[in-house]
């Protein structure tokens, strides 16, 4: 969808500490110093229901259609007064809206890859990665089965709300696996992080359908992961 000019480029990458590009946001560069960006709900490339039954289209409808868009919304307040505490040198205002832009903002962030990572397994949702991701994994991990052990057993043990992620470390070359607090991005725990699979533990996230079973959602999710979008994140970012 369109994003109308309101936050410089540079500006949004500081406050969020991470990369638009990387993040597959799709930004383009402000036409001037002063202009800003607001973002708009990014669609679904597949129906609410297509990843029934690991997820329902109750949650994915509910998932897309409020809460990230809550997100959304409370980012584009965030950023306009941002702007107008900028014109007018409000130092004090500035420093304050930091946490509400970081945690909406992440927000939209991590949604926006959590959506990339999904897709029907009519489309080969669960299917392996293969080529050199499939090997990166082998190699870092044992085994995919070993991975998702990892990443299941950490995202399950993460105490509130959060994220678990399969990321690519530029600097080290290497996959990590990590858990990141609230909304906060990967990038958040280290600049050269770069995020290949994200799955995201808040309870609305899967409490309609799995109740508090989280290991349970954990569980069904890998038969709708996006490997093949994943594969060719890697494959860009470590190339």
């Amino acid at each position: 969808m369109a994003m109308r000019s309101l936050l410089s480029r540079k500006t949004l990458t500081s406050v969020l500490l991470s990369g638009p590009k990387s993040m597959g946001l799709g930004l383009t560069a402000a036409q001037s110093h002063r202009s800003l960006q607001t973002f708009t709900l990014p669609d679904l490339s597949y129906d609410y229901g297509a990843l029934e039954p690991a997820i329902s289209g109750e949650i994915m409808l509910l998932h897309h259609q409020k809460h990230h868009q809550t997100y959304i919304t409370n980012y584009n307040k965030a950023l306009e007064q941002l702007h107008d505490a900028m014109e007018k040198g409000d130092s004090s205002t500035v420093v304050k809206l930091q946490s509400a832009i970081k945690f909406n903002g992440g927000g939209h962030v991590n949604h926006s890859i959590f959506w990339k990572n999904l897709t029907p397994i009519r489309e080969g949702g669960g299917e392996p990665p293969k080529g050199s991701l499939g090997w990166a994994i082998d190699t870092h991990f044992g085994s995919l089965e070993a991975l998702i052990h990892k990443m299941n057993a950490e995202g399950a043990a993460l105490q509130g709300s959060g994220w678990v992620w399969l990321g690519l470390d530029k600097e080290l070359k290497r996959l990590v696996v990590e858990t990141t607090a609230n909304q906060d991005p990967l990038v958040t725990k280290g600049p050269s992080l770069v995020p290949l699979v994200g799955i995201d533990v808040w309870e609305h996230a899967y409490y309609l359908q799995y109740k508090n079973v989280r290991p349970d959602y954990l569980k069904n999710i890998w038969k709708v992961i996006n490997w093949k979008y994943a594969s060719e994140v890697y494959e860009k970012e470590s190339s």
